[in-house]
C-alpha cells in the first residue's frame, strides 16, 4: 500500500511535536553539549577518585616514615590513634625492609575488605568503572588501597571506609553538575544566537520568500532580492532568484498563450468555415480548359483541406496539444519539392533552391506534420535570404540535403545568409523568446520543434562557417521496428 499524501494545500501547525527549526537548533545544541559533558564528567570523576585515594596515601607515607623511625618497644600510648585519625585510615600498613609494620585501630588484624585497588596499576578504564561502581553500588565493608611509598618502604596499604569517598565524590558531581549546567546554558545560548543569525534567519527569509511568490508568482516585486553573502545559502539566495524569475516569466507567457488561445478560439469555427467555402469553390478550377491551373488545382485542394483539419484541431499554438502523428513510409525529395514550390521557389528565382535530398530516401513520418516542419524552416531560410542576404560576393541559396545517419534519417537545411543572431539562439526553439526575425514570434520554430519530437526525433542548430545549418533528425525506423 501506498503511503497517503500530505496535504500541500493548508500548512502544518505546530506543536510539542512540530518544533520551528530555531527550536530544533537550540535543543540538538543543548543535548550535544550535555553529551560532551558526560564524556568530560567521566574521567573527571575517575581523576578525583584516583586523587582522593593518592592523598590518602600520601598521608599513610607520612606515617609509615613515622613508623620507620620508631622504637622497636613502638610507638606512645595515643599516637597510633592519631596517625590513623589523621590519615582517616582503620589500619595502615608498610613493608620497610622486608618486614611488615602494621598500624590498626582495632587490636585484631584488620577486618575482610569488600574490595582491593592498587594505584600503582590502575589504568584510566578501570578507573571510570570503579569510580561508577563508588556511586552506583557502594561497598558495605572497608576497601584496601595499596599505593607507592617514600624513603625506605617498599609500599604502603591502607584500609579505609568507602563511605567518605563517596561522600566526596557526590559533593564533587554536584558542583560539576552545576557548572556544567551553567556551562551547557551559555553555549548553547550562544551557538543558537550564533547559528541563527548566520543560517536560520536567512533560512527563514529563504521559506518566507518562497511563501509570498506562491501566493502571487506573477509579480515581479515577489522576486528574492540576493543578498552579497559568498557562502551556499548566497548561492541558494541567487538560485532561487534565477528560478523565480525564469518562473514568472514562464507563467507570463503561459497565461498570455492561454489568453491568446481562448480569443483564437472564437474564430476558429468562422475561420474553418471560410476555408471550407474556398474549398468547394476551387474544386471548380479542375474543370478550367487551362492545363496551368489544371495543374495547380489539385494542389491547392489538397493545401486548403489540410488548413481545415489544421485549424479543425487548433489555431493557437497555446491552446491545442499537437495530435499524434499518422506513421507512413513518405518519399522526402518529394515532400521537399512539394513545400518549395508553395514558397515559391525555383524556376530562376532568387533566392536559388537546390534540392539536394536523394530520390530514392524515404522515412516513416506524418507527411502533413513533416511538411509544416519543412515549410517553417525553409520560410525563415527565405526570409533571412530575401532580407539581408547572402555572403559579399556570393548568391543567396538555400540548400535542402538528406541521407542516412547513425540509424537515423537526416534533413539539413542550409542557406548562405547573415545566420541566426548569438541572442536567439539559447531560446531558439521557444515560442515568442527564440524569434530570428524582427517582429517575430518564435511560434515557426517552436512548432517544428514539437512535431519533431513527436516523431521521436531532433532539431538542432548546427555550427556553420556561414548562414544556418538546421538538421532534423528522423528514426529511421517505426516505433514498432518496421
Amino acid at each position: 500500500m501506498h503511503a497517503p499524501k500530505p496535504d500541500l494545500s493548508v500548512s502544518q501547525p505546530r506543536g510539542l511535536t512540530r518544533l520551528g527549526l530555531s527550536a530544533k537548533l537550540l535543543l540538538v545544541t543543548v543535548l550535544f553539549v550535555m553529551l560532551a559533558e558526560v564524556l568530560i564528567y567521566l574521567p573527571s570523576i575517575a581523576n578525583f577518585r584516583r586523587n582522593w585515594l593518592h592523598d590518602r596515601i600520601a598521608a599513610a607515607q607520612v606515617a609509615a616514615l613515622v613508623l620507620e623511625g620508631a622504637p622497636e618497644d613502638g610507638l606512645p600510648e595515643g599516637s597510633e590513634n592519631r596517625l590513623l585519625m589523621g590519615v582517616g585510615a582503620r589500619a595502615i600498613a608498610a613493608r620497610v625492609g622486608g618486614a611488615r609494620r602494621l598500624l590498626s585501630l582495632d587490636s585484631m588484624p584488620p577486618p575482610e575488605v569488600s574490595r582491593s585497588i592498587d594505584l600503582r596499576s590502575l589504568d584510566w578504564m578501570n578507573a571510570i568503572k570503579e569510580a561508577l561502581a563508588v556511586l552506583v553500588a557502594p561497598a558495605t565493608m572497608p576497601i584496601r588501597v595499596v599505593g607507592e611509598a617514600v624513603g625506605g618502604a617498599d609500599f604502603v596499604e591502607i584500609v579505609i571506609d568507602e563511605a567518605p569517598l563517596r561522600r566526596a565524590m557526590l559533593k564533587f558531581s554536584w558542583s560539576l553538575l552545576l557548572i556544567s549546567l551553567l556551562i551547557t546554558g551559555l553555549t548553547a545560548l550562544a551557538v543558537y544566537i550564533a547559528l541563527n543569525a548566520l543560517i536560520i534567519g536567512p533560512i527563514r527569509h529563504l521559506a518566507a520568500n518562497v511563501m509570498e511568490f506562491e501566493a502571487d508568482p506573477e509579480n515581479p516585486r515577489r522576486i528574492i532580492e540576493p543578498s552579497l553573502r559568498a557562502d551556499e545559502i548566497g548561492e541558494a539566495e541567487r538560485a532561487l532568484a534565477r528560478m523565480e524569475a525564469t518562473l514568472a516569466d514562464e507563467l507570463r507567457t503561459k497565461k498570455h498563450l492561454a489568453e491568446l488561445g481562448l480569443a483564437v478560439s472564437k474564430i476558429n469555427h468562422d475561420l474553418r468555415n471560410m476555408l471550407a467555402a474556398a474549398q468547394l469553390m476551387s474544386d471548380q478550377l479542375i474543370e478550367t480548359r487551362d492545363a496551368k491551373i489544371r495543374r495547380f488545382a489539385p494542389r491547392l485542394i489538397a493545401t486548403l483541406g489540410r488548413a481545415i483539419d489544421f485549424c479543425q484541431a487548433t489555431l493557437a499554438y497555446g491552446r491545442a496539444a499537437e495530435a499524434t502523428p499518422a506513421i507512413r513510409d513518405v518519399p522526402l525529395r518529394q515532400l521537399v519539392a512539394e513545400q518549395a514550390e508553395m514558397l515559391g521557389l525555383g524556376d530562376g528565382k532568387q533566392p536559388r533552391f537546390e534540392n539536394r535530398v536523394p530520390p530514392e530516401l524515404s522515412a516513416p513520418c506524418d507527411p502533413d506534420q513533416m511538411a509544416r516542419v519543412l515549410t517553417n524552416l525553409m520560410r525563415n531560410s527565405v526570409q533571412a535570404l530575401t532580407r539581408a542576404g547572402a555572403e559579399p560576393g556570393d548568391l543567396p541559396v538555400l540548400t535542402v540535403t538528406g541521407g542516412p545517419e547513425n540509424g537515423s534519417v537526416a534533413l539539413r537545411i542550409i542557406d548562405n545568409g547573415p545566420g541566426v543572431p548569438e541572442r536567439a539562439r539559447a531560446n531558439l526553439f521557444q515560442a515568442f523568446r527564440g524569434s530570428v526575425t524582427p517582429g517575430g514570434t518564435g511560434l515557426g520554430l517552436a512548432v517544428a520543434a514539437e512535431l519533431v519530437r513527436l516523431h521521436g526525433g531532433s532539431i538542432a542548430l548546427e555550427p556553420s562557417d556561414a548562414g544556418a545549418v538546421f538538421a532534423v533528425m528522423l528514426p529511421a525506423r517505426r516505433a514498432n521496428g518496421h
